[in-house]
C-alpha cells in the first residue's frame, strides 16, 4: 500500500532573523495570480492580518520591496509582485527544484523505511 499524500521537502533559508520559505513563497505567487493580498490569504486560509504582516515583513527584509500594493477607493486596490518579488520567487522555485532533484534517491529510500499500517487486511 503507497500512502495517498508523497513524500515532500520544505526548504527554509534563514538570512539572519528573516527566513524564506514555503508558505511565504506560497503566498508570493498567490498574490501574483490573483492581484490581491486579501485573496492570497484566502487561499491559504490565513487572515488578511496575517498575509499583510507576512508581506510587510518581506518587503522589509529585502533591499526592495516584494510586493507593491495600492489601497482600494474608486478603482478598486491590488497587489502585485516588483520585479525584486518575482525574482526572489523564481530563485526560490528555482532552489527547491534542484534540492529535490538532488536528494531525490534519499527521499525515496527514506520513504521506503516508513512503518506504514494495512488497511486491507
Amino acid at each position: 500500500m503507497t500512502d495517498p499524500i508523497p513524500p515532500r521537502l520544505r526548504l527554509r533559508v534563514h538570512f539572519g532573523s528573516t527566513m524564506l520559505g514555503p508558505g511565504k513563497a506560497d503566498l508570493l505567487e498567490l498574490i501574483a495570480q490573483t492581484g490581491s493580498i486579501s485573496a492570497a490569504g484566502r487561499a491559504m486560509k490565513m487572515s488578511y492580518k496575517r498575509a499583510w504582516t507576512l508581506v510587510d515583513e518581506m518587503n522589509t527584509a529585502y533591499n526592495a520591496p516584494l510586493v507593491s500594493s495600492v489601497r482600494g477607493g474608486p478603482e478598486g486596490g491590488g497587489a502585485h509582485l516588483t520585479e525584486t518579488g518575482t525574482r526572489v520567487l523564481a530563485l526560490y522555485r528555482s532552489m527547491t527544484g534542484k534540492v529535490a532533484d538532488a536528494t531525490a534517491d534519499e527521499v525515496a529510500a527514506l520513504n521506503d523505511m516508513i512503518a506504514r499500517k494495512d488497511t486491507d487486511g
